[in-house]
C-alpha cells in the first residue's frame, strides 16, 4: 500500500479498490498485447461505485478525495498501469465539477453567472456518481510556446436538430483516455474573440453525438490499453446545459486548484509509480526464489545483483518520497505553502517519480536477464509502460525548467491557452 494511515473513510473506499485488482491483472497481459481497453472493467469498476470515487456523496458518489485517488492509481498500477492511468482520466473530470462549485462558493461569480455554474457542475458530477464514464480531453497536437495546453478546438453559437441553443464544436483532440469507451466526452474548446485561457469553456459531449469521430489508432511502445488514440468533431452540437461557456469561468475554476492544472495530476503520476513498484516487487521475488544452478543459492546473493538491489530500493524510495511529498502539499490542512510553490515543486516531483521509476524499469531489467524479456513478462511491460513516464504530461526537463522560472520571476508559464486562429 501506498498511505498507511488511512481514516476508516479512506480504509473502506482502499478495499472496494482492492477487490477489483484481480480482474484488472487477468486481463492486463492480454489488454497490453492488443493495444484494446478491456471494456469488461467499466462494469467492474462501475459496480465497485469507483467511477464515483471522488465524487461527493450529496451527488451519488463515494465522497473520496485527492488521497483517495492517489492511492487508487498506484494501486491499479500495480497491476495493470493502462487501467490505472484510464481509471485516472475519468476521475479528472470531476475536476471541472468540483472546482467551479469552489468558485461560486468563493464569490467568484455574478448572481446572473452562479445559477448557470452550479447547475453544469452539478449535472457532470450527478452523471459519474450515476456509473456514467467521463473521458476527460484537453490535450491536443497545437503546440505553443508560451502555454502547456494550446486548445485549438472551436466551439460557436448554433442550434440543434429541434432547433434547441447551444453550440458547435469543431476540432481534434489528440489525446485522453477512453476513446469509444466512455458514455461522455469532457472536451474543452475555445470561445469566438480571444486566444487566451479566458477565452476556453467546456462542454459534456456524448459519446454517440452527430459528428463524434476517433482519431487513427496508434500503436504505442506502452500503456497500449488506455485508447488514447483522441477524438474528432466536426459540427458538433452540444446544448446549453451540458457547455459551461461563460468567458472567463475557466480561469475562476482553474484559481481554486491547490496544485498544478485544474488539480489531481499528482494521481496520473502514482499509475506510473505503481509500475515502478510492480517491477521492484517481480524483482525481488525473482532474486530470491532463482537459484544458480551450481551452488543451489539464490540469484540475488551474488554481488552483481546486490548492486543492483541497492539500487532498485534507491530509485523506488526516492519516487515514492517525492509522490508522497507533492501529496502531502496538496492535502495539508492548513496549506503547507503557498500555491505558487506547490506548483513549482510538481513540476519537479512529476519528473523524479518519472525518471526513478524507469530507473528503477531498468534496474529490473538487467537484475532479471534475457528470460525475463519476453513482450508479454511484466518486466518488459512495466519498463514499456515507464516509458510513457518521461514524457505524459510534460517531461521532467520541461518541469524543472518551468520550477527553475517560477523560482526567480514568482509567476508560473501559462497552464492553457487558445491557439491563434490562422491569421488571428
Amino acid at each position: 500500500a501506498l498511505l498507511d494511515d488511512l481514516t476508516p473513510a479512506e480504509r473502506e473506499r482502499a478495499e472496494r479498490i482492492e477487490s477489483v485488482l484481480p480482474a484488472l491483472a487477468d486481463a492486463a497481459v492480454e489488454a497490453d498485447r492488443d493495444g484494446e481497453f478491456p471494456r469488461q472493467h467499466v462494469a467492474t469498476l462501475g459496480e465497485a461505485g469507483l467511477l464515483g470515487l471522488v465524487v461527493p456523496e450529496e451527488f451519488g458518489g463515494l465522497g473520496g478525495g485527492l488521497r483517495d485517488l492517489v492511492g487508487a492509481c498506484f494501486a491499479m498500477g500495480t497491476v495493470c498501469p493502462s487501467t490505472a492511468l484510464a481509471f485516472f482520466f475519468h476521475n479528472s473530470s470531476a475536476s471541472r465539477g468540483l472546482l467551479p462549485l469552489e468558485a461560486a462558493d468563493a464569490g467568484l461569480f455574478d448572481s446572473h453567472e452562479e445559477p448557470e455554474v452550479r447547475a453544469f457542475a452539478q449535472k457532470l458530477l450527478t452523471r459519474m456518481g450515476e456509473g456514467r464514464w467521463m473521458a476527460n480531453f484537453a490535450s491536443e497536437s497545437a503546440k505553443s510556446s508560451t502555454a502547456a495546453i494550446a486548445i485549438s478546438t472551436e466551439a460557436r453559437r448554433g442550434s440543434g436538430p429541434a432547433g434547441e441553443p447551444g453550440w458547435l464544436i469543431d476540432g481534434v483532440k489528440s489525446f485522453g483516455c477512453a476513446t469509444g469507451v466512455a458514455d461522455d466526452y469532457l472536451v474543452t474548446a475555445k470561445l469566438p474573440g480571444g486566444d487566451t485561457a479566458e477565452h476556453l469553456a467546456v462542454f459534456m459531449v456524448d459519446r454517440r453525438s452527430e459528428g463524434v469521430g476517433e482519431c487513427a489508432r496508434w500503436d504505442a511502445i506502452g500503456m497500449r490499453a488506455t485508447a488514447t488514440h483522441g477524438i474528432t468533431l466536426e459540427n458538433v452540437f452540444v446544448p446549453d446545459d451540458d457547455s459551461l461557456a461563460i468567458p472567463g469561468a475557466f480561469v475562476k475554476m482553474m484559481q481554486m486548484s491547490r496544485g498544478s492544472f485544474v488539480g489531481s495530476q499528482v494521481a496520473g503520476t502514482a499509475c506510473y509509480l505503481g509500475a515502478a513498484q510492480a517491477a521492484h516487487d517481480f524483482t525481488m521475488n525473482h532474486l530470491r526464489t532463482s537459484t544458480f544452478a551450481d551452488s543451489g543459492k539464490p540469484i540475488g546473493t551474488a554481488p552483481f545483483q546486490q548492486q543492483l538491489i541497492g539500487e532498485l530500493a534507491m530509485h523506488l524510495r526516492t519516487a515514492r518520497q517525492w509522490l508522497l511529498g507533492q501529496l502531502d502539499l496538496e492535502t495539508s490542512d492548513p496549506p503547507k505553502l503557498p500555491k505558487p510553490e506547490v506548483v513549482a515543486n510538481w513540476r519537479i516531483a512529476k519528473g523524479m517519480v518519472a525518471e526513478e521509476g524507469f530507473a528503477v524499469a531498468k534496474c529490473a531489467l538487467k537484475a532479471c536477464g534475457t528470460s525475463n524479456t519476453t513482450f508479454s513478462g511484466t518486466v518488459s511491460r512495466m519498463y514499456r509502460d515507464l516509458t510513457m513516464g518521461l514524457v505524459q504530461a510534460f517531461p521532467a526537463e520541461r518541469g524543472r525548467l518551468d520550477a527553475a522560472a517560477a523560482m526567480v520571476t514568482g509567476t508560473e508559464s501559462t497552464q492553457f491557452g487558445a491557439a491563434p486562429t490562422p491569421n488571428g
